[in-house]
């Protein structure tokens, strides 16, 4: 199973509706499990640094499997360790909030990052938009 374009826009559309009930622009990343983008939206007025920032967080979720949130402990009680291997692919792996693995049956089939809010508002979008979007949110 792989993400589709059409996955894909349903998670940025549902990322974006949440973005606006929080007033703020977000900027939405989408990849697939190699972590490779398939696309990435920035919204108007979002800040320059954001969808570098989103990308780091979506490849993050799908290369390491699990929400970026979960890797705080490994950066916080392991810092040598993580910061070698957070260099080791083609984007940084990042230890933070707003980093989802996409997982359909079971399966990883991408990474979700969202930037430009608080960690917890960033978090909070990605969990919706991808339950909206038909996606387990489970991990």
């Amino acid at each position: 199973m792989s993400l589709t374009l059409e996955a894909y826009r349903s998670i940025v559309a549902a990322a974006q509706a949440e973005a606006e009930k929080l007033g703020k622009p977000l900027t939405v990343c989408v990849v697939d499990a190699g972590g490779y983008a398939i696309g990435l939206e920035r919204m108007d007025n979002a800040r320059a640094l954001q969808p570098s920032i989103a990308l780091a967080k979506a490849y993050s979720a799908a290369v390491m499997q699990r929400p970026t949130r979960m890797l705080k402990w490994w950066a916080d009680n392991d810092p040598h360790l993580f910061s070698q291997v957070a260099r080791m692919g083609h984007q940084p792996v990042v230890a933070g909030d707003g980093g989802v693995p996409i997982k359909k049956g079971g399966v990883i089939i991408g990474g979700l990052g969202v930037s430009g809010g608080t960690g917890q508002e960033d978090e909070d979008v990605a969990m919706v938009a991808l339950k909206v979007a038909g996606f387990e949110i489970d991990f």
